[in-house]
């Protein structure tokens, strides 16, 4: 009974800590992509849940550490800022693909604390408003004609999650990766932004950046490379798979801490995300987001990212990224 008890304390010391220190999100790129969106639902979320059972939500400082596509953020955390009990990271299938590739360096998934998949994201395919091409065949016609006369802005260099995408898509109908002229960038509103100056001509990002650009009438989206139609402001974009192209590109979205993050902090993370996904709002929330149904927590998700990884680096291995 005095084991409970205690226990119980520290669980409630560690929610008034969390209040009272504050909790930062760490966007690990520029502002404006998927990165930023996922740290927003993250607080909505929270302040959501915290409104339903009448409490003082904590007080949710995002900030943005961008630099080797979530490299600088990852090796901020591990290096320096182990412990912290109010740090949370923003992550995608990205961030796991670049950890099977030894990106990160010489680091492994279970070096951090993963604590909850918020939802699902699609990669996708744009172009601005005034380009000439109007379908998915149309860009790829140009690319087969006249490769070098095309400039593709991705998150991240070769062998990003980005790249990957445009190299199965073009691989798919017979494009050589090698010959097309990819524009190294950081994060998705750093895509979007270059590609709406003309400095690229197409941006090969994902689903949830484009519904921040798809209704201001500047933006045309080609494809969505999910298995069907997706609903809310895409709902009128053709998959890639109706253009004849079969590639599907699912994404997951969440947040991880430190590697020394207290076992009762962690878990105090855990079970506040758990009550937030339980929430009959988040659903809308998380829609408004750009985002689809997919919530793990706490050890679920640790071994669903292990698996990813693992995953992630026979493909890579596959595609000659890795040796």
């Amino acid at each position: 009974m005095i084991k409970v008890l205690l226990a119980g304390l520290w669980v409630l010391c560690v929610s008034l800590t969390a209040q009272a220190a504050g909790v930062e999100c760490i966007v690990p790129s520029k502002p404006g992509g998927a990165m930023d969106l996922t740290c927003k639902l993250v607080r909505k979320g929270l302040q959501a849940e915290a409104g339903k059972r009448k409490a003082a939500a904590p007080e949710m400082h995002i900030s943005y550490l961008p630099g080797g596509i979530g490299a600088v953020a990852w090796h901020s955390l591990v290096s320096q800022r182990r412990a912290e009990p109010n740090t949370l990271v923003a992550f995608s299938g990205g961030s796991l693909l670049n950890l099977a590739q030894g990106k990160f360096g010489k680091v492994k998934a279970s070096d951090v604390r993963w604590v909850a998949a918020l939802g699902a994201d699609y990669g996708m395919i744009a172009v601005r408003a005034d380009s000439p091409y109007q379908t998915l065949g149309q860009l790829l016609a140009a690319l087969k004609a006249q490769p070098q006369k095309v400039l593709i802005g991705v998150s991240g260099t070769i062998g990003s999650q980005d790249w990957l995408k445009m190299a199965l898509v073009v691989k798919s109908v017979g494009i050589d990766p090698k010959v097309l002229r990819f524009v190294a960038l950081e994060g998705g509103g750093e895509a979007f932004t270059a590609m709406h100056a003309n400095y690229v001509q197409v941006v090969s990002g994902d689903a949830s950046e484009a519904t921040l650009y798809a209704g201001n009438g500047n933006t045309r989206i080609l494809a969505v490379l999910s298995e069907q139609r997706l609903p809310g402001v895409l709902a009128s974009v053709p998959t890639a798979r109706e253009q004849g192209v079969d590639v599907v590109w699912p994404i997951i979205r969440g947040v991880w801490m430190g590697p020394q993050v207290p076992e009762a902090d962690y878990r105090h993370w855990v079970a506040a995300f758990d009550r937030v996904m339980a929430s009959p709002d988040y659903a809308a929330m998380r829609d408004k987001a750009g985002l689809f149904p997919f919530g793990l927590t706490g050890d679920a998700l640790t071994n669903y990212v292990s698996k990813a990884v693992d995953d992630y680096g026979r493909r890579a291995t596959e595609l000659g990224l890795m040796r």
